[in-house]
């Protein structure tokens, strides 16, 4: 039985790429939901996390980063932010602090307010993240600009990185959510399916073993996802992945000199993939050559964009 105070509702967390939307969400959930690397643009698309407490539910949708498009990959993935602001009950929108002259990319704070977030509609934080780069001073000064400019409905501080203030922000986000008892099961964390995550972690593994493009010019796809047979616990779990990639080069980079290089990638994300899925798995590996799928609409539909 829920207390009658209880909320529950969607929030969508915008912002520029590499603002730390993912990191945040993994924080609130104490659960590694998103991937998250040192490099832009990892998250291509919308992630769904649901936080849980005696007093609300918040459906969290992480969104790509806003950026200025280039081919229609990029395109695909603002549509999703822009699906994700019109599903969002109440919208957080992060903006980092910076070290040096200033504080924050004012105008970058501008077209996101002023082009994504108010023509939404909805109830808006704007959440200042990496708080812990920049002094007291200068966050306190920061605050009151923020505020005078944009009139959101609260100006946070805080550093999803660390965990400072996260809580704050759950006690903000609590009086726009407008159902009255949760959408989802307590012990639910997410809508997406387990071969969505298995996908992700490969790509998180790309961004961080390869450099350049390599990372950009890849996909992930999940071509056979088998479970355990019920009566032989100590099968392992099949799953066989496509790397796509736009040239035989790449081709060649993804695989290494002699195989190396894919190798240590299948270990790298088998590890976290046995680690999400709490079972051995059998992890294979393929690279495909899809040239230009990027720019391709129908290879990027097939692909979930």
């Amino acid at each position: 039985m829920q207390p009658s105070s209880f909320t529950c509702g969607h929030a969508a967390f915008v912002g520029a790429p590499n603002a730390g939307k993912s990191t945040l969400l993994n924080r609130l959930l104490d659960h590694k939901l998103s991937i998250v690397t040192p490099k832009p643009q990892t998250t291509r698309k919308k992630i769904t996390g649901i936080f849980h407490d005696d007093r609300s539910q918040i459906v969290i949708l992480d969104t790509p980063g806003i950026m200025e498009p280039k081919q229609s990959l990029h395109e695909s993935m603002l549509e999703t932010t822009r699906q994700a602001l019109r599903d969002a009950d109440v919208i957080v929108a992060l903006i980092p602090f910076a070290k040096g002259e200033e504080a924050i990319d004012r105008k970058f704070a501008d077209e996101l307010i002023g082009r994504w977030v108010k023509p939404a509609g909805k109830p808006f934080i704007i959440a200042l993240n990496k708080s812990d780069l920049v002094s007291a001073e200068t966050v306190r000064k920061v605050q009151e600009e923020i505020q005078e400019t944009f009139s959101p409905v609260a100006t946070p501080a805080l550093s999803a990185l660390k965990g400072s203030n996260v809580n704050d922000l759950v006690e903000l986000i609590r009086p726009h959510l407008p159902l009255d008892e949760p959408l989802y099961p307590e012990e639910m964390l997410s809508t997406e399916p387990e071969r969505f995550f298995a996908a992700e972690i490969i790509r998180e593994k790309i961004f961080l073993l390869y450099g350049r493009e390599i990372p950009y010019s890849t996909e992930v796809t999940v071509d056979e996802f088998r479970e355990q047979h019920e009566n032989d616990p100590r099968k392992k779990e099949l799953i066989r992945c496509s790397v796509i990639v736009e040239r035989n080069s790449q081709k060649q980079i993804i695989v290494g000199a002699k195989g190396a290089a894919i190798k240590k990638l299948g270990q790298a994300a088998r590890a976290d993939i046995e680690e999400m899925l709490g079972r051995p798995v059998f992890l294979e590996i393929f690279v495909k050559i899809r040239p230009d799928w990027r720019k391709r609409k129908n290879l990027l539909k097939s692909y979930g964009y």
